[in-house]
């Protein structure tokens, strides 16, 4: 049997595959099992921050795993601390929890926020706002959390607690603070799964006021934005505000399953020993690996990463068939006329991978990606934008 048979066969049918096996790689190239080659936009849904195999990636995971491959949170380990401290540094955060993706992350921000605002203010205050067009994960928990009703129908009674205001809207955010005791208000600053729509900044200034004015937890969902993929460390800092708690996965890890909640000072004592808790979370090998990912997140690697951006941006919004370009940094949401599934299939023809996004095709390449390989990969989706 071939691979895809037996994956048809014996792997839970959730996920709506390309018919492509996928064998190989390095850097922004991977190969299938017939040996041709493809320019990959898609960075495993944005996590491959440096491309596949990356020398100095590769190198630490390796060497770790020779070392200690895992160990459990009875014990400390330096891979953990060491990822932990930089998180800090680069952020002005003061704690960090390790867990293993971007839903789990999500879910302890959650824990984070009820757990500080009841001690604070009253067993009332559990209340979590976020955004219609949000996404915050499939836990039923994260699911309730995500503003898009498809995701939750199948799946009835949702974790309670949760409301959803429409993004922009200030004053009914507002509103719903003042007719629901609010523990936390989560927003994604550019809402990916929900079509790259990036926030307003006077949006999101408006709503760290009103959390520092209400002493409410202001959470910012980076599982997908976050690790540079903006174009900056993280996508909060494009609006000048600093938040209480920061979820991120995806791209910290460079391949590897790892998420990280990161709390400032105010919530560095909220959870204590026993409050929470992650068999895998703080991972030797993963945590290595995220090392080498964050370490070089520089200023000047990251203007590196807007350029980048820059360019796309100019290449598409005024090419054939492109309707908008939407995003930031290397997170890019194209509106096509065509629809955007023939676009993408079309790429994948002429050997570029790419996503999509609600009704958008969607860019999310490794933030190294050569300059010319990415001019090469835009004139392919221009072609089939036609």
């Amino acid at each position: 049997m071939s691979i895809t048979a037996i994956d048809k066969e014996y792997v839970a049918g959730t996920y709506g595959r390309f018919p492509v096996e996928l064998v190989s790689g390095k850097g922004c190239i991977v190969k299938d099992t017939a040996g041709k080659e493809y320019i990959d936009l898609g960075s495993g849904i944005g996590v491959t921050a440096f491309g596949i195999a990356d020398d100095m990636w590769l190198a630490a995971v390796t060497e770790q795993a020779g070392k200690l491959q895992h160990v459990s949170n009875l014990y400390y380990t330096e891979p953990c601390a060491k990822l932990a401290q930089l998180l800090c540094e680069k952020t002005g955060l003061s704690k960090v929890f390790f867990c293993n993706s971007g839903a789990e992350s999500n879910e302890c921000a959650i824990k984070y926020a009820r757990k500080y605002s009841m001690e604070k203010k009253g067993a009332e205050y559990y209340n979590i706002i976020t955004l219609e067009n949000s996404f915050h994960g499939r836990t039923l928990t994260t699911l309730a959390a995500t503003g898009q009703d498809h995701f939750h129908q199948l799946f009835q009674p949702l974790t309670p607690g949760f409301l959803h205001v429409k993004a922009g809207d200030l004053e009914g955010l507002k509103k719903l603070v003042t007719e629901n005791p609010t523990a936390g208000i989560l927003l994604e600053c550019v809402q990916g799964e929900g079509g790259v729509v990036p926030l307003e900044d006077a949006f999101v200034k408006g709503v760290a006021q009103l959390c520092s004015e209400q002493d409410i937890p202001l959470m910012i969902d980076e599982v997908q934005t976050g690790n540079g993929r903006t174009g900056k460390l993280y996508g909060y800092m494009h609006y000048g505000v600093q938040p209480d708690i920061v979820s991120t996965a995806k791209g910290l890890g460079g391949g590897l399953p790892i998420g990280a909640t990161m709390v400032s000072e105010k919530l560095a004592t909220v959870l204590g020993p026993g409050d929470q808790g992650s068999t895998y979370g703080g991972n030797p090998v993963a945590c290595a690996g995220a090392y080498t990912v964050i370490s070089r997140l520089t200023d000047a690697f990251l203007a590196e990463v807007a350029e980048k951006s820059a360019y796309v941006f100019d290449a598409l919004s005024s090419a054939e068939g492109v309707e908008s370009v939407a995003g930031k940094g290397l997170m890019i949401g194209i509106k096509t006329v065509k629809p955007a599934k023939e676009v993408v299939t079309e790429c994948m023809e002429n050997g570029v991978l790419c996503l999509t996004a609600k009704d958008k095709v969607r860019l999310l390449p490794a933030l190294n990606i050569p300059m010319d390989t990415l001019k090469k990969a835009v004139e392919i989706i221009k072609q089939a934008c036609k």
